[in-house]
C-alpha cells in the first residue's frame, strides 16, 4: 500500500482502468467535498453516521453505500477506529443509469 497524499487520509491501494480503490480513515471531522465520479463505500470497521446530502444513516462494519458523482456527503459521529474502502469508477460526471426491461420468451 502506498502512503496517502499530503493532507489526505485515504491510502491508494489499487487502480485499473477507471477503477480506483482507497482505504479511507477520517480523523475527527470528515471534510469531504462532492467527487466528480461515482463512488462506493464499504465500511471495514467501526461505526458512525453517513450524511447523504439529505438524510443521516447509521453505518457499521459491512455497510455498503453508493454516492453518485457531485452529491454532497460525509461521515459523522464515527468511532476512532472507523475505516472504509472507497471505490471510484466511471467517467467524470458519473455513469448515467438506464432502465432495461427483461423480455420474456415463451
Amino acid at each position: 500500500m502506498g502512503e496517502p497524499p499530503a493532507g489526505n487520509l485515504a491510502v491508494p491501494v489499487f487502480a485499473h482502468g477507471s477503477l480506483e480503490a482507497e482505504l479511507y480513515s477520517p480523523r475527527g471531522v470528515d471534510r469531504q467535498k462532492p467527487h466528480v465520479r461515482d463512488e462506493v463505500y464499504v465500511v471495514v470497521r467501526g461505526k458512525g453516521s453517513f450524511f447523504d446530502g439529505n438524510v443521516k444513516h447509521t453505518v457499521e462494519s459491512g455497510s455498503f453505500i453508493f454516492v453518485p458523482a457531485g452529491q454532497e456527503h460525509r461521515f459523522e459521529d464515527f468511532s476512532s477506529d472507523f475505516a472504509v474502502w472507497v471505490f471510484f469508477y466511471g467517467p467524470e460526471g458519473g455513469e448515467r443509469h438506464s432502465v432495461q426491461k427483461a423480455e420474456k420468451t415463451p
